[in-house]
């Protein structure tokens, strides 16, 4: 459990360095095109990149803290033994969601572009950077789900 807990608060306070990074960088975005006159080159495609991190990292977080939108009206009206057994199976599938989407064609995309050394167009960061969280992020999931039927 103090696992978990540690990479809940390791999450968080990342999302929050991310955020106000996007905050940052979206500020200097419209200073720059509106002050200065001369838009930043690089801004959109780093505002971007944060996005894709902040969604799959809030994902990952929002996981680990059981607050995902859900549709309960069946588990709602079933038995608790029920209630337990259908968590479990939803937890199932997400697990299986994650270890073939996100770990391994999460997995597969950042393989693929580290070996053809693909960089994004205005930062020149290579773009397996970027999608190393599709992988991790899925991990994080599948983790945070097998706690919670372990611990269940």
């Amino acid at each position: 459990m103090g696992l978990k807990r540690a990479l809940e608060n390791i999450l968080a306070h990342l999302l929050v360095v991310l955020m106000g990074l996007m905050v940052l960088n979206v500020l200097w975005q419209v200073f720059s095109r509106y002050v200065i006159g001369e838009p930043s080159a690089f801004t959109d495609e780093l505002a971007r990149f944060l996005m894709i991190w902040l969604g799959l990292l809030g994902a990952a977080y929002v996981s680990a803290k059981n607050g995902h939108v859900a549709i309960d009206v069946l588990a709602k009206r079933a038995s608790a033994k029920n209630q337990k057994l259908l968590k479990r199976v939803v937890s199932g599938f997400i697990i299986l969601f994650c270890l073939a989407a996100m770990v391994t064609g999460g997995g597969w995309l950042v393989y693929t572009t580290y070996e053809l050394k693909q960089l994004s167009p205005a930062l020149g960061l290579p773009l397996a950077y970027v999608y190393i969280v599709i992988p991790l992020s899925g991990l994080i999931v599948v983790y945070n789900k097998v706690v919670e039927i372990i611990m269940d």
